[in-house]
């Protein structure tokens, strides 16, 4: 199954090499210098960071070494997203790799939620584990560290969240974010901190160990996790992505790219558009174990079963997400009408708290302001945050805290509780904590580039572009304007899409813009024929074919 084979190109590795447009891209984002663009074009394993100044990072190598050595039992424990559940299989993969005897588990948003949770605590003891290592959690689960080691199990944390105050009683502690850590580069997932912990445990063991084959949990994991795509993370994500193209993935990473039907090597979209939901509807419905056991199975009868598990929990949960995106926009407009603060909350009985932060995120992208969605059971309810590019979520929750009954997350994303009584109060605060009505628009990023005629017309545009993934956070797809063109035709796709068709002088450039129905029906999408300006993020298009380019329209406006 090699996707990759059908655009194998020769890369460029500097600027001379490029197109004008990439040229012009590369030169936007202030790459200039000849070795900071063969970097950047041609990221290599080899220019990794050196884990050597990684805090802990041998304590946990020698102490997992010794437990292999011996045949003591090891617990991994994932949280239950995506980054969690892969470092918690890369964790597991290379240990039995090398031998050792390894139990996973992995937490469950309905039966103790995030983190190391008391019931999840329960569950690791009863299988008398010599040493317990925590996947992306276990930074702010100090009571049940504690309690772990006082049963006698040396605990090694492996995660990136934010680090509080107070002392980890673990063994070892693994975060770039903890204070006295040298390692340089912060941006590491927690799937990106397991690849290390892998590779410093076969040093230790000095055993054979390629640890490229887990490159593609790591790309998976990293992605999803929405974690920077600069520096380590884009030569892991770039040689992770091309394996999984090559077909080189484990069973359950080429199960899912089957049941995704992806007929070209995945980028970092295709993970956050399609693998990634795959990977994350079973812990949104009930337990996320199917899709660690996916990524544990051997071969690949088992992996396409589970693979096909997952598929169909994704359809059951994109049908309660809708209703929930429906019912939700109801009350939007009926509590804030057409005066939508920085900060919205809605909430409501019944609604399924797996789906919490898809819905935040859709409500986000379509009313420009940070939304906190709420499910609520009885006297308490379940809250997910997102927020718009630029708004610091956890601190804007944090600015609530008197009102809630708990809080946690990062700069991304948060969860909170709150109780029925305070929601009221909850909503009055949160309408102004991401930043007060007037800061809630983020400035919008300036365009990279316009767009031309002869761009168009280079045979080179498709490929420079696959030059800059994987594109996500902190590397985005090229921003463009279009100028004087013409929109030759639109048409509705899929109830809520339009698809435009633009003239660029004797060139055409097929685009879609999300949610453009209503922008038309509104006025906001001038009628066919009229000369327009556009801006939007320019991408290839490779289920069109290897060389064609699509634009994904932010905003049209007509001329003149």
């Amino acid at each position: 199954m090699d996707l990759h084979a059908a655009r194998t190109v020769t890369s460029p590795t500097s600027l001379a090499e490029l197109s004008p447009f990439g040229r012009r891209v590369l030169a936007s984002r202030g790459l200039t210098d000849p070795e900071g663009i063969r970097a950047f074009l041609s990221p290599r394993l080899a220019d990794l960071t050196l884990p050597d100044t990684m805090a802990d990072r041998g304590v946990a190598a020698e102490r997992l070494a010794h437990a292999v050595r011996r045949g003591e039992p090891v617990a991994v424990y994932g949280d239950y997203d995506v980054d969690g559940i892969t470092a918690a299989a890369l964790v597991t993969r290379a240990l039995k790799a090398l031998g050792g005897v390894v139990t996973a588990y992995v937490a469950s948003r309905f039966e103790g939620g995030y983190g190391l949770s008391d019931a999840a605590l329960e569950r690791v003891l009863a299988s008398r584990p010599a040493v317990l290592v925590t996947c992306d959690c276990g930074t702010s689960d100090h009571p049940r560290l504690e309690r772990a080691r006082a049963a006698g199990v040396d605990v090694i944390v492996v995660d990136h969240h934010k680090v509080p105050e107070e002392a980890l009683p673990a063994l070892a502690f693994l975060n770039p974010h903890r204070p006295g850590c040298g390692f340089p580069y912060k941006g590491l997932a927690s799937v990106g901190l397991a690849l290390s912990i892998a590779a410093a445990v076969r040093g230790a063991l000095g055993k054979a160990l390629d640890v490229r084959a887990y490159l593609d949990l790591v790309a998976l994991g990293t992605v999803a996790d929405v974690a920077p795509l600069t520096g380590d993370n884009r030569i892991l994500t770039r040689a992770g992505l091309q394996r999984i193209g090559e077909g080189l993935g484990c069973p359950g990473v080429r199960a899912l790219v089957r049941e995704a039907r992806l007929r070209h090597a995945p980028s970092a979209r295709d993970v956050g558009f399609s693998l990634a939901p795959l990977m994350n509807a079973p812990g949104r419905l009930g337990s996320p174990r199917p899709t660690l056991e996916l990524l544990l199975s051997e071969d690949d009868a088992s992996a396409s079963r589970l693979a096909a598990e997952l598929a169909e929990a994704n359809t059951r949960r994109r049908a309660i997400s809708q209703d929930m995106i429906t019912s939700a926009l109801a009350q939007v407009r009926e509590v804030y009408g057409t005066s939508i603060p920085a900060g919205v909350v809605v909430a409501a009985d019944g609604w399924h708290q797996g789906m919490g932060g898809i819905v935040a995120g859709r409500l986000t992208d379509r009313l420009g302001a940070a939304v906190a969605v709420v499910a609520f059971e009885g006297a308490f309810g379940v809250g997910s945050v997102r927020a718009p590019r630029g708004v610091r979520v956890y601190d804007a929750v944090a600015a609530c805290r008197d009102v809630l009954q708990g809080f946690g997350g990062h700069d991304g994303a948060a969860g909170l509780k709150v109780h029925r009584e305070h929601l009221e109060a909850f909503r009055a605060r949160f309408a102004t904590a991401p930043g007060g009505t007037e800061g809630a628009a983020v400035a919008a990023p300036a365009p990279d580039t316009e767009l031309t005629e002869d761009d168009l017309g280079s045979e080179h545009l498709a490929r420079d572009l696959r030059c800059l993934e994987p594109c996500g956070e902190a590397n985005p797809e090229p921003l463009v304007t279009l100028i004087d063109a013409k929109l030759t035709d639109d048409r509705v796709v899929g109830d809520v899409h339009l698809r435009l068709r633009l003239g660029v002088g004797r060139r055409s450039l097929p685009g879609f813009y999300r949610d453009g129905v209503s922008a038309r029906s509104d006025g906001l999408v001038p009628p066919r024929g009229a000369r327009v300006s556009v801006l939007g993020t320019l991408k290839p298009d490779p289920w069109s074919g290897p060389e064609a380019v699509q634009l994904e329209v932010v905003s049209v406006k007509r001329e003149g």
